[in-house]
């Protein structure tokens, strides 16, 4: 008897799950062709296979960005209320931009900024990019 809301709010989201799915299928057109079963990417025919090795430094800078990014906007409201806050605020934002900061150094340190990293033959390594 305890389980019973949650039994009936599983049992609604699986209804409504497939009454969307039911309601998908029923409305949309169905009409293949050649043209619409094509791979459409940015508006260009798609050249090669889609098994291809892809740089994941792509993604490394892309989640680079995301960390700094949404960081920075903890700066905001507390650059908002700075003045209420006083200056534990102040000491407590300096620490958080030096932690920042040295998050930043040791990505640009490591060479994760770099679309194009430089060869390991300098560091020991057999000189061959990683993607030969």
């Amino acid at each position: 008897m305890a389980f019973t809301p949650v039994l009936i709010f599983f049992a609604a989201g699986i209804f409504t799950v497939a009454a969307a799915i039911a309601a998908a299928w029923v409305i949309a057109p169905h009409r293949p062709s050649r043209e619409k079963n094509a791979t459409y990417e940015c508006g260009e025919e798609s050249v090669g296979s889609p098994w291809t090795r892809f740089n994941t430094r792509f993604y490394i800078v892309a989640l680079i960005f995301l960390v700094f990014d949404v960081e920075v906007l903890f700066l905001y409201p507390w650059a908002l209320n700075l003045r209420k806050l006083g200056m534990f605020a102040w000491i407590d934002m300096a620490i958080f931009i030096l932690i920042l900061v040295v998050g930043l150094a040791y990505v640009w340190g490591k060479g994760d900024l770099e679309w194009i990293k430089p060869s390991n033959s300098s560091i020991g390594g057999s000189g061959r990019d990683e993607w030969d």
